[in-house]
């Protein structure tokens, strides 16, 4: 249960990491959720969201699954997906560590707390609040993604397609063949869409809102999932659940293991008294991603086994260490609306 994941208050009036320095980084974290097959700690959403209380600033920075980072439980590179599994691997227990370990190699920032959601609770969340409201210029439509095959398995993925996945070596050998099959419940319906207008989306609708990225990118993707996350908040303080604990800590209490966090319950408790005392809070985004103003970008001279990959431009993390060190005092990037 979530309780066993935080310790006995000590006292509200100590001082959170971070707090004292003035700005308090966490890492959050979105995946389909331990004992699911199909990836079910690969990490779908990787945001370093930061705080500055005194000057009523939040902001989001929003990390590509694609991007090639060192990986600490495994030794070698791998993307930065994949670094939640590795930690996980062998009863570890070192999923949140090592992530937070590679966001701070990336950013720059100390990442001072890190919480992990898996789908089921993004769901429970959602509809907990009775939904988030939402405005689209035009309608959404995802027709790919979700009929999409993966590596045949025995819970989900379960229909054969008579195809696979074939993994080479560097010389072109292939090594090994996977087969792929379909599932046959097909995920947010197979094709999902959502009209152009307003509309409320319950935690299921909000769940593909985010997830979806075929027939856009990644990178859009991480827009999305920003978007929700200020939705969330902004539903969150007009019902009143932000400006009383108790309902906080019943919510994480009924999400039980569907959440992970580092932070103890005093901690929480802290965090939550500094960010409801936030009055016109101003909100900072990036979402690092393959172009010039998105600092990273996609090599072509790599072995083909490797796949599709981004590399921060220059060959290392400079460019990303200022920019989330002057992220409160650079100009809005390109408006992030839903879409």
């Amino acid at each position: 249960m979530f309780q066993a994941l935080v310790k006995n208050i000590p006292g509200v009036n100590n001082e959170i990491k971070g707090e004292k320095e003035g700005r308090i980084n966490v890492l959050v974290l979105g995946m389909r959720g331990e004992n699911i097959p199909s990836g079910g700690l690969l990490a779908d959403t990787i945001i370093v969201a930061s705080i500055i209380p005194k000057e009523n600033k939040v902001s989001m920075i929003s990390i590509p699954r694609d991007l090639y980072v060192n990986n600490p439980s495994w030794g070698n590179k791998s993307k930065v997906n994949a670094v939640y599994v590795a930690g996980e691997e062998n009863g570890k227990k070192q999923g949140l560590e090592d992530m937070k370990k590679v966001a701070q190699e990336v950013t720059g920032l100390p990442i001072h707390y890190s919480a992990s959601i898996n789908f089921a609770g993004f769901k429970q969340i959602i509809d907990a609040i009775g939904g988030v409201e939402i405005t689209l210029d035009e309608s959404f439509q995802e027709p790919i993604q979700f009929n999409e095959p993966h590596v045949c398995d025995s819970h989900v993925f379960t229909i054969p397609t008579g195809k696979f996945e074939i993994k080479k070596n560097k010389t072109g050998r292939i090594t090994a063949q996977y087969p792929l099959c379909t599932n046959p419940v097909k995920e947010c319906g197979g094709n999902f869409s959502l009209p152009a207008g307003k509309q409320t989306l319950n935690g299921e609708k909000a769940l593909c809102y985010v997830r979806s990225r075929a027939t856009s990118s990644d990178f859009e993707r991480a827009k999305r999932q920003q978007i929700i996350i200020q939705l969330v908040k902004d539903k969150m303080f007009s019902t009143g659940t932000l400006t009383d604990f108790s309902k906080i800590n019943g919510i994480l209490n009924a999400l039980g293991n569907n959440v992970r966090t580092d932070m103890e319950l005093w901690e929480m408790q802290r965090f939550y008294e500094i960010y409801k005392n936030i009055s016109n809070l101003q909100i900072y985004q990036r979402v690092l991603e393959n172009s010039a103003e998105g600092l990273l970008y996609n090599p072509t001279d790599i072995p083909k086994e490797v796949g599709y990959i981004l590399l921060p431009i220059g060959g290392n993390y400079n460019s990303i260490y200022q920019m989330a060190k002057d992220i409160f005092t650079l100009p809005a990037q390109s408006d992030i609306k839903p879409k």
